[in-house]
């Protein structure tokens, strides 16, 4: 559960007021000892690591990676939620595959996602990520907003209306400010079966469903930006047990999804 934690939960994204949070207190926060924690960022870090090198072993999709539109020099933004925010994340895999393909272009990646972000709450946070400066900006929302509480008969968190308010201002906010490219990433399904199994949704309340997110999907389908689906790419390997983040696997497959995309 620890390990969990490292992966999706990252105190110094939403502790910024404090100053810069260095390793150490990050660790504390955790209730481990820096050493420690660093093994357990560096573990993950070297999976993602892994994972790219084993997809740029495939030359055809190493060349699909080399025409990435990403010019030297760029900057790329991800805005989300767990999905984007998981140390294991299409995105970070996405940062290895260009390291280790493309590392004289200097392109910088940043990940401005955080876990259990909803489209309302990344709207409030929008100056932050025109502050970044970014080129591109690569942006998976929406799952968040759809969860239930009480069953899956209960309330929504963010109405429908409201996340599509919510997505097309925060775009509008900083490609206005910034002139960056934007793409929408549309939010994975879930697998329903574990979402309803999983102990502490139960207990919590929480639930998902794909009837309420492919609305969402269906929202970004009609805007005039580029929208990677990555859902047809995910089979029942592709989640964790909770039936809501995806696994390294899932998550691989996401990063491939948006490479062919963008190429």
């Amino acid at each position: 559960m620890l390990e969990k934690l490292i992966r999706f939960q990252h105190p110094e994204k939403v502790l910024g007021y404090l100053g810069a949070l260095d390793d150490a207190h990050v660790a504390a926060l955790f209730g481990l000892e820096t050493d420690a924690y660093l093994r357990v960022r560096h573990g993950h870090e070297e999976r993602v690591r892994q994972t790219a090198s084993e997809l740029l072993d495939d030359p055809a999709f190493a060349e699909k990676v080399d025409r990435l539109p990403f010019a030297a020099g760029q900057r790329v933004v991800a805005v989300g939620e767990s999905t984007t925010d998981d140390l294991l994340s299409w995105f970070e895999i996405l940062r290895h595959l260009l390291a280790l393909r493309r590392p004289a272009d200097g392109i910088v990646l940043e990940n401005t996602a955080i876990s259990g972000q909803t489209s309302v709450q990344a709207l409030s946070g929008s100056p932050g990520v025109a502050f970044q400066r970014p080129d591109w900006v690569l942006c998976m929302l929406g799952a968040n907003d759809v969860r239930r509480f009480g069953g899956p008969e209960g309330p929504i968190l963010v109405s429908l209306p409201e996340t599509e308010r919510a997505l097309g201002a925060l775009r509008d906010v900083v490609t206005a400010r910034t002139g960056a490219r934007w793409v929408w990433v549309a939010p994975s399904p879930v697998d329903e079966e574990r979402v309803a199994a999983y102990q502490p949704f139960t207990r919590g309340g929480f639930s998902w469903s794909n009837r309420d997110l492919d609305p969402v999907a269906a929202f970004l389908a009609t805007q005039p930006e580029p929208v990677i689906d990555g859902g047809s790419a995910l089979d029942a390997d592709a989640f964790l047990d909770d039936g809501v983040h995806l696994s390294l696997a899932g998550q691989r497959a996401l990063a491939v999804a948006v490479v062919e995309a963008l190429t």
